[in-house]
């Protein structure tokens, strides 16, 4: 792998073999523990903490395909970095369904995107009950390690050994079944709690109506503020993003069809279908739950899909909120495989600023970067404030949809890129930012990913200056073996090592 710039590679040729590309979707079954000892450079002395990352472990059953990646069962991986060394440990979440299924040596839930129990329609005819994979994030908050998917409640680990100790409910304040986003947001100053962090997170009940429910959690990770609210029409929203006042969410738009779910022909996330016709909208809501005098704020703007948000923050009464935005959603097709898509036949995400004039109740945006991107990070105190820099994962070439095998750090001030790059046989997932200690600057810090080496078939941890991308990767740590492409993960300066 080189950085920065690949001379090889020309503006007509791919910067990538989709051969390279699938194999970072092998199954990992085995479960590792040991010091990394196969270092390119050095870890700084000063990194310090524990890079957390889930995602789907599993995209087979005993050699029964899944149909899609998220329906994969979660597997956490853990890297510590301390005094200039670094551990590797992982481990699947062992949620109920995963338990059962290793057991059966079978397929026996149905997943979200497209999995089916093996037997046909009349197999699968009236059943809704989906295995809960746990597969999308995993976060430390109130000296818990929890694992995150949003259908449902969390599951809680041993963050030295990442054993599963069981579902949480936050003392109850969690129902029984009661989702949980995926995608929380942590609040650094929380003006309702006299400048304490704050965990903000979301759950979606969906429907004709559908009731958006917001959880805000102390440093004790105790449930201090919960507060439901009904939105006409369906919603499938997967992340949102707060400023001090405000949480916002993106209603893209989206119909669901549950018949042939119900009848047992199509998985539930192949009954979505977009409607381009349609305007996005966007829901403002106050996070004080006195919300009579200031009520939820629906605005609309042209169709489009959003995943992911970067950030947002209010200036002059107004909002500005950094995404990235499909022209559609990419669906799932029933007797489509994963591992063959066309990515040139795709229109690329990229990255959208939007200005929420609240006062005339309008929406404006522009183009912020047209390189293909996803997974933004930014750096932690600026979480809904006004902030400088991103780090996005990115395809390598500057136009096109393409595999993300590059980091780009975008400058909103200057307007200036930097781009690290994997290719030809790298293959990138989310950066995250994690600070220095004592910085004085917003990119003072290092840049975390990890980045699948198909040359050799195993995943390395690229540590990147987060200030100056041009000396390019100062450490890459091989593992052992590959992890197969994950979704989420966080950074806490917590150090976890067994007693």
């Amino acid at each position: 792998m080189q950085s920065y710039q690949i001379p090889e590679i020309t503006a007509t040729q791919k910067s990538y073999s989709r051969a390279d590309w699938q194999r970072g979707y092998e199954s990992l079954p085995q479960e590792f523990d040991y010091s990394i000892d196969d270092i390119e450079g050095k870890i700084p002395a000063e990194l310090r903490g524990t890079l957390f990352r889930n995602g789907p472990g599993l995209l087979d059953i005993n050699g029964q395909r899944i149909h899609h990646p998220f329906d994969g069962d979660g597997m956490i991986s853990k890297i510590t970095f301390a005094d200039g060394r670094a551990h590797f440990r992982n481990r699947f979440v062992r949620t109920s369904g995963y338990i059962e299924e290793q057991k059966a040596g079978k397929i026996l839930y149905r997943g979200v995107f497209g999995t089916q129990k093996p037997g046909g329609w009349l197999a699968n005819i009236f059943d809704f009950k989906l295995k809960n994979i746990a597969n999308t994030n995993v976060i430390y908050w109130g000296n818990k390690l929890l694992a995150l998917w949003e259908a449902t409640e969390p599951h809680r680990l041993d963050p030295v050994t990442l054993e599963t100790l069981g579902k949480e409910y936050f003392n109850g304040v969690l129902s029984v079944g009661e989702a949980f986003s995926a995608h929380p947001r942590l609040d650094p100053s929380c003006h309702q709690d006299d400048g304490s962090p704050c965990l903000v997170n979301f759950s979606i009940k969906p429907g004709i109506s559908t009731t958006i429910t917001i959880f805000e959690l102390n440093p004790a990770g105790e449930i201090v503020r919960k507060h439901a609210h009904s939105v006409p029409g369906f919603c499938f929203i997967h992340d949102f993003v707060i400023t001090p006042n405000y949480c916002i969410f993106f209603q893209n738009p989206v119909i669901f069809n549950p018949i042939p779910f119900a009848l047992g022909l199509r998985s539930a996330g192949e009954c979505i279908k977009f409607q381009p016709k349609q305007p996005t909208r966007i829901i403002v809501i106050p996070r004080s739950s006195q919300t009579e005098k200031t009520p939820v704020q629906i605005l609309e703007t042209q169709s489009g899909f959003v995943f992911h948000h970067a950030n947002a923050f209010e200036k002059n009464g107004d909002i500005f909120i950094d995404s990235i935005c499909y022209e559609s959603l990419p669906e799932v097709a029933p007797e489509s495989d994963f591992r063959q898509v066309d990515f040139e036949a795709i229109a690329p995400g990229q990255l959208w600023r939007f200005h929420l004039h609240l006062q005339n109740q309008t929406v404006t945006r522009e183009l912020i970067e047209s390189r293909c991107c996803e997974f933004p990070s930014i750096h932690p105190e600026n979480v809904g404030r006004p902030y400088r820099y991103a780090y996005i994962g990115a395809a390598h070439a500057e136009s096109g949809n393409a595999p993300l095998q590059a980091i780009l750090k975008i400058d909103l001030e200057s307007g200036e890129r930097q781009l690290w790059s994997g290719a030809p046989r790298g293959f990138v997932g989310e950066p995250v930012f994690v600070p220095r200690p004592d910085a004085k600057q917003e990119d003072d810090g290092w840049v975390l990913a990890l980045v699948y080496d198909a040359a050799h078939h195993r995943t390395d941890v690229a540590i990147l200056d987060a200030s100056d991308f041009t000396k390019g990767a100062i450490a890459r740590l091989h593992l052992k073996h590959h992890i197969p492409y994950g979704l989420h993960g966080s950074f806490t300066t917590q150090l976890f090592t067994p007693t």
